[in-house]
């Protein structure tokens, strides 16, 4: 969590994003470096702020480009940002935006910089496909050396049977127990008894608040339009549906198990996208004429068993992020959590009401608490929104910071989960 002992507090200056587009169809010709910059040159134009002045980035990113997996400085170098911005990319699975921004935030904290960029993208796009680890076996020493024919020829039967040569599909499991996440939600939804008519109402109100959320112009200082492939330009996100109902949900097949509950409709789809936050120290915000939007009251990451219930994390979490801000869940305005599926939501939702729950996981004497349905995902999530898994956690930041400022109210409690069974919270207080 931070350290304000020094006097130095960390503020939210504002953020912005691309619009959040399905992966395969408007960004497949941008990569995550390339969403990266375009997310970080809108926020820069949007704050007008010289280009000289950014000292750092920290970036988040799951999908990292094998070539280049310093995402970070690879933006501060293609915006031609002074050549002394200093920049490094972390990876904490779909937690990894929220980890950039608040890693950014300790630095400023403990005085190593006084303005930031933080934030994350990720291409799903542009997944690099793995070549069978034979073929790289076989072939790297040629690649790599002076090779002779004597040695081309010494690798050829290396390479048989060449059926083992063919890649092989990407699979987004576990690996330590081989359990891909829509698996693991699954057995979540029976465990915790969550049924399909929860999930798909869960998953047709993240719609609806997105939709009102879109049509009321609340997102348009926050996110930028973006010219994707053949020159179209995508001025909104494209995943959100307006026109979802309950019937239309209920049609859906079962995603990830022959009798299952999750849908690709109350389920978050592959996305592509970048988000990118600007933090700087509150004297530096100010000296500068900038009105600081939010601060961050605490965080925390913890971890679970993935073979136990791997989303659970933010159950975990976000106790932990309130207790370190010296709050409880009755005191939080608005809650903000990452909807990886809708059975995720449900079952964090569900333990944090549980006092044996509290007893057994916590260690406390009674519940963490009921989260307010009006308080929760108050303009949707990322069912609705899509989920770039670098990019969410600075998505998150940006729309609860902006609306902490708008409506005056005074907290905001984030939870994520994330892949190995990680979980991430964060509690951000308005700053006048």
């Amino acid at each position: 969590m931070g350290n304000v002992k020094n006097g130095r507090r960390a503020v939210v200056v504002a953020g912005a994003r691309t619009p959040f587009v399905k992966a395969f169809s408007e960004y497949i010709e941008l990569d995550a470096i390339a969403l990266g910059v375009l997310a970080t040159r809108a926020l820069l134009k949007k704050v007008d702020l010289p280009y000289r002045e950014v000292e750092g980035i920290v970036w988040g990113g799951v999908i990292l480009p094998s070539g280049a997996p310093n995402v970070g400085r690879e933006i501060a170098l293609d915006l031609r940002l002074d050549p002394g911005c200093e920049a490094y990319t972390v990876t904490r699975a779909c937690a990894s935006g929220l980890q950039a921004v608040t890693s950014g935030a300790a630095a400023i904290e403990r005085g190593e910089a006084d303005i930031l960029i933080c934030g994350g993208a990720d291409s799903t796009s542009n997944a690099e496909v793995k070549l069978p680890q034979k073929l790289v076996h076989a072939f790297a020493p040629l690649a790599l050396g002076k090779p002779t024919p004597a040695d081309y020829l010494s690798a050829a039967p290396k390479l048989l049977p060449l059926t083992e040569l063919i890649p092989r599909q990407p699979k987004v499991a576990e690996r330590s127990t081989g359990e891909v996440m829509g698996e693991s939600a699954e057995r979540m939804a029976r465990r915790n008894e969550i049924s399909r008519e929860a999930q798909d109402a869960f998953a047709l109100r993240s719609h609806q608040r997105a939709a009102a959320a879109i049509a009321s112009g609340r997102f348009e200082d926050e996110v930028f339009p973006v010219q994707g492939a053949g020159g179209k330009w995508v001025h909104t996100d494209t995943l959100v549906r307006a026109d979802s109902t309950m019937e239309k949900l209920a049609k859906l097949r079962p995603a990830f198990a022959r009798e299952g509950t999750l849908t690709a409709g109350n389920s978050s789809a592959l996305t592509d996208g970048g988000a990118a936050v600007l933090l700087m120290s509150e004297e530096k915000a100010r000296a500068l004429g900038y009105k600081p939007l939010a601060a961050f009251a605490s965080w925390a990451y913890t971890g679970v068993d993935p073979s136990d219930q791997l989303l659970m994390g933010p159950a975990l979490a976000m106790p932990k992020a309130l207790a370190r801000a010296g709050l409880r869940l009755a005191d939080i305005d608005l809650v903000d959590m990452h909807e990886a599926f809708a059975a995720q939501v449900l079952s964090v939702l569900k333990m944090l009401a549980s006092p044996a729950f509290a007893r057994s996981r916590l260690g406390l004497d009674e519940a963490v608490g009921e989260v307010d349905p009006e308080r929760l995902n108050v303009h949707g999530g990322s069912i609705a929104l899509g989920h770039p898994f670098g990019a969410t956690g600075a998505r998150m930041v940006t729309t609860m910071a902006n609306e902490l400022a708008r409506t005056q109210k005074k907290t905001a409690l984030l939870g994520i989960c994330a892949a190995g069974g990680l979980g991430a919270a964060a509690v951000l207080e308005r700053v006048d």
